[in-house]
């Protein structure tokens, strides 16, 4: 559970171990083991509260089996997927940040936890959705080499466009270069990205896919062309941040070019999760979508899992992995 709030960098000194019996249902629950935890960057915002109040477990979008249940619509055996505590064991009603549903038959656990789970809607949706995506153009992605980043990149060279990708060390751009197929990749710790850009896309870019916020999104605002797209999922770079970050001076340049910014959540197509399964599922048992994954082990490591995305050291999605719990 939440020890104390979280102030600066994330440590162990925010949470503390605690072991307790699990409750008897009422009701309307279930109850649940936890088998994968999705690890996402805005769990740093439940520690800061009030979310999440002290003394009280985060949460994450899981991967679960069904242990008991008093509910009318799961049973026993049943694999599902949705908000649970950061916890061996969980009683729920299936309610929460979206509604919990059955991991569809066949698919790997890993699978449902991250690039069927929260991250690859927000990829899917972000590029079909908001984008709105053409073949022939020239997209650039910040955090290109993380959960989101590494499936919206994929998928955008898949449908034909053209592809650049910003990540913060040589081995995020190796994979983006090497597993993932892009057509160029950006360090942006080691190199000038607005130079970089000009030198990769001198007619101007298309859809800017940011995750990160900060710089690169002014950067990106400059090189937009006529009709060009800002699609806001994300912003890693301030989830940390102890003073809010002032925002881009050139938002002129998306009237000069009749340009669109548009942010979104990813819950908001839970509803359409089907036609994300239906398009993502055949391309990743084909081995064309490539689901790169960077895996903890324990519960006792949720902590060191969310630091390590926290400080960007993740390659694709961050997972965290429980390993055998005790018995109830």
């Amino acid at each position: 559970m939440i020890a104390k709030p979280l102030e600066g960098l994330l440590s162990e000194a925010n949470f503390r171990w605690v072991e307790s019996a699990v409750p008897p249902l009422a009701e309307g629950q279930f109850l649940v083991r936890n088998r994968w935890l999705s690890v996402d960057p805005t769990q740093a915002l439940q520690l800061r509260g009030p979310e999440v109040p002290i003394g009280e477990s985060p949460w994450s979008l899981a991967v679960s089996e069904v242990v008991e249940s008093r509910h009318a619509d799961f049973s026993p055996g049943d694999l599902v997927h949705g908000q649970m505590a950061w916890e061996d064991y969980t009683v729920t009603e299936g309610t929460g940040f979206n509604p919990t549903f059955r991991v569809p038959e066949g698919v790997p656990l890993n699978w449902a936890a991250g690039v069927l789970g929260l991250t690859g809607l927000v990829a899917y949706f972000g590029l079909h959705a908001v984008a709105r995506l053409q073949p022939g153009e020239t997209i650039v992605l910040s955090g290109a080499a993380g959960g989101v980043g590494s499936i919206a990149s994929q998928l955008a060279k898949i449908h034909g466009l053209r592809v650049i990708g910003l990540a913060g060390s040589p081995a995020k751009c190796a994979w983006l270069l090497g597993e993932a197929g892009i057509d160029a990749a950006i360090n942006y710790r080691q190199e000038d990205v607005g130079q970089r850009l000009t030198e990769l896309a001198p007619e101007g870019i298309d859809i800017f896919f940011d995750t990160v916020g900060g710089a690169s999104l002014e950067t990106a605002l400059e090189r937009l062309r006529p009709g060009g797209r800002v699609v806001l999922c994300g912003i890693t770079s301030q989830y940390l941040a102890k003073t809010p970050a002032s925002g881009p001076s050139n938002l002129a340049q998306l009237i000069m070019v009749n340009g669109r910014m548009e942010g979104f959540l990813g819950r908001e197509f839970f509803p359409r999760r089907n036609e994300a399964f239906d398009a993502l599922l055949p391309l990743l048992r084909a081995g064309r979508l490539k689901s790169q994954e960077d895996v903890v082990v324990g519960l006792r490591e949720a902590p060191n899992g969310l630091a390590r995305l926290l400080a960007g050291k993740n390659v694709g999605k961050q997972l965290l992995k429980m390993d055998e719990p005790p018995g109830i």
